[in-house]
């Protein structure tokens, strides 16, 4: 009888004894093609030797020292590999343990920023419906994902949400998809005015929405005019790219792409790829030289921050990123990915719309394709998927909830940027053969 706290109490879950490439193997010998990177960690697959051996390198020299009394090579040297790649005046790195520990600390530099700059009215967190930030509770309160946030709800934070950037769902007839991201930002300056200039510190949004909403790309100029939006009021902008970063839409950092630049950023993931657990968050040199002149102390903190061996695996993920010119393939294949995705679904009766970046792809499922109806939450269909495309060899990341953390269903794919054509066929005969099952039986 195993003694692990399991995230299903009725589930057994095989036992994964090895990987390879974009194979994940049990103890039964059998394969699955990881397709989803497990949450959109494995971005270089399973079993990289060139990671491994930076881990292995790296405990050989030295395990742990606590940042309380010492830096590190490989954090320095991580360090300074995401700033020379990151984009406007982000300057400083604050490495933690995960994607949850990145949005805690950015929301909590958010707020301390505003203090010592003599503003301690300025305490208001605004984000967006329908999206994920992590489970801790700042983070969980930032967070739109009702599912997630339904029990804890007593214990969470004051936060405002606004309506998700959804063009498939909330795009008006008539309207273009630029008209359409202009108003779906203006919802920003509204929330602002209604709770009061003075007392809005930050505004969270993940550039690419990941597993509440299944990839979900923002309209066309949507982020330049939030990032106007947040100048004109002195709101700080905070992009979440710990599902969508990290090269996974095919830049670097996914904001790239919309041409904007944040105050802070939150990556984890394929940060470290799934060899070691790793998160940072970024922020510009204007909020770090306030805390400079201030306190000159960031009053947060955990024992494994900075941690040598992750920040080594972190340094060798981030490395083979760009130094194997990663990235142009998962826009490559990333098309690829689309191409065959639009001949299969594009036309099925079930498939209400494809969306998503690079190696970032959404599936949404409807009942009926015209309408846009939902199937009933009752059916349970992404978990009926799930189950099937697990039986089929097949690792994808189904959610309910789509729409509003209740209705609607997707699949959200997100495999390594090392995935061969012929694997993308597999992926999609697997994919098929799966949502036919557990349409058979809904």
């Amino acid at each position: 009888m195993s003694h692990i706290f399991p995230r299903h109490t009725r589930q057994a879950p095989p036992v994964a004894v090895g990987g390879e490439g974009c194979y994940l193997i049990d103890a039964s010998g059998r394969r699955y093609l990881d397709a989803s990177g497990g949450a959109a960690v494995s971005c270089l697959g399973h079993g990289d030797r060139e990671v491994v051996t930076a881990i292995k390198d790296q405990l050989d020299r030295l395990a742990f020292a606590h940042t309380g009394f010492f830096t590190s090579r490989p954090a320095e040297e991580l360090a300074d590999l995401l700033i020379a790649n990151a984009p406007g005046r982000l300057d400083r790195v604050y490495l933690v343990s995960g994607g949850s520990e990145a949005t805690e600390a950015a929301i909590k530099l958010a707020r301390q920023y505003w203090v010592e700059k003599g503003e301690p009215q300025r305490g208001r967190l605004i984000a967006r419906k329908q999206s994920y930030h992590g489970n801790t509770i700042g983070a969980l309160s930032a967070g739109g994902n009702e599912w997630r946030r339904a029990q804890f709800g007593p214990l969470l934070l004051d936060v405002s949400h606004i309506d998700p950037c959804y063009e498939y769902r909330l795009r008006r007839a008539g309207e273009s998809p630029e008209e359409y991201g202009r108003r779906a930002a203006d919802a920003l300056e509204a929330e602002i005015l209604r709770l009061g200039p003075e007392t809005v510190m930050a505004f969270m949004a993940e550039p690419v929405v990941g597993a509440t909403a299944g990839a979900l790309v923002p309209a066309p100029g949507y982020f330049r005019r939030i990032r106007e939006i947040c100048d004109r009021y002195g709101v700080l902008l905070i992009l979440d790219e710990v599902m969508c970063g990290m090269g996974r839409t095919g830049t670097l950092f996914a904001c790239e792409q919309d041409g904007v630049e944040p105050d802070i950023a939150c990556i984890a993931k394929g940060l470290g790829a799934g060899y070691q657990p790793i998160g940072a968050m970024l922020c510009s040199d204007t909020i770090y030289d306030t805390i400079v002149a201030g306190s000159g102390f960031f009053q947060h903190g955990h024992t494994y921050i900075g941690h040598p061996v992750a920040a080594a695996a972190g340094r060798a993920v981030v490395g083979a990123i760009l130094g194997r010119n990663l990235l142009p393939q998962v826009r490559a294949r990333g098309d690829a990915l689309a191409s065959r995705l639009d001949d299969r679904f594009g036309q099925h009766p079930n498939v209400g719309d494809l969306r998503g970046r690079g190696l970032f792809r959404g599936i949404e499922l409807v009942r009926d394709r015209e309408s846009k109806i939902p199937f009933d939450p009752a059916a349970g269909l992404a978990g009926r998927i799930k189950k099937a495309a697990f039986e089929a060899g097949l690792i994808c990341y189904p959610m309910s909830g789509t729409i509003d953390g209740k209705h609607g269903d997707h699949v959200l794919l997100a495999p390594p940027f090392i995935i061969e054509d012929g694997q993308l066929d597999e992926l999609v005969d697997k994919l098929d053969v799966a949502i036919a099952v557990a349409l058979a039986t809904v």
